[in-house]
């Protein structure tokens, strides 16, 4: 699906003249056809727009997810929606970090916990019954 608007350098909320206008000036022949059929009929631009703001949407969200077409793809008329990828909105690499950190920060307590939990737990039983035997003593 190619984005009409971007093709024929229009915006959105560009009035009927100023569609007709730009499809006229249009070199490309095909781009043209599609743009007369889709753009020209009220219903279908409206239908037209709709669509074109979900594929929008994808396209930032595989942006945000860092997920671009290959080389091959690019200056081809799948590529009006793949948009570069967003490194502010990625953080795959930021979060891989933080779960590296946390697991070796859990093994590393699961290594000293037996030793030194068996060592309190019989340091606390010997204190609880020394407790115990005093106050049955006196």
């Amino acid at each position: 699906m190619r984005d009409l608007y971007q093709r024929l350098e229009l915006q959105g909320d560009a009035s009927d003249h100023d569609i007709q206008r730009a499809i006229e000036a249009c070199d490309h022949s095909a781009l043209k056809a599609d743009a007369r059929v889709v753009l020209g009929n009220a219903d279908r631009r409206e239908e037209y727009d709709a669509l074109l703001g979900t594929v929008r949407d994808i396209g930032l969200l595989r942006a945000r997810l860092g997920l671009t077409h290959g080389p091959f793809w690019q200056d081809s008329t799948a590529n009006d929606f793949s948009l570069p990828p967003d490194n502010t909105g990625a953080r795959h690499d930021l979060l891989i970090a933080r779960v590296e950190r946390a697991v070796s920060l859990h093994n590393r307590w699961r290594r000293w916990r037996a030793p030194w939990l068996f060592a309190a737990l019989l340091l606390g039983a010997a204190a609880i019954g020394a407790a115990l035997c005093h106050l049955w003593l006196s």
